[in-house]
């Protein structure tokens, strides 16, 4: 499982970056899901949008990040944030 939460400098980028995201579903053979969330409530330690994708292991997890469409997404992307955290775990 590969959790982002996303903040951005301007909360305004977030549903184009959900938007953006979404479209990586079908262009990227490494990814067996892909969800993604806007923040409702904007509270003080809100984050902009959540995202959670799931891949059958850690090599499709790093085909997934090495993929151009991921890549091509990340230079739009990067520059837009204000900070990014990120975990990684394998459900059980």
């Amino acid at each position: 499982m590969h959790v982002v939460l996303m903040k951005f400098s301007d909360a305004a980028d977030a549903a184009e970056a959900k938007t953006r995201l979404e479209k990586l579903v079908g262009a990227v053979p490494a990814i067996r899901s892909l969800r993604v969330h806007l923040d409702e409530l904007h509270t003080e330690v809100s984050w902009h949008l959540h995202l959670v994708t799931t891949h059958r292991d850690a090599e499709d997890l790093r085909a997934y990040q090495q993929h151009p469409a991921h890549l091509e997404l990340g230079v739009w992307l990067r520059p837009l944030l204000a900070a990014r955290a990120v975990v990684d775990y394998t459900e059980n």
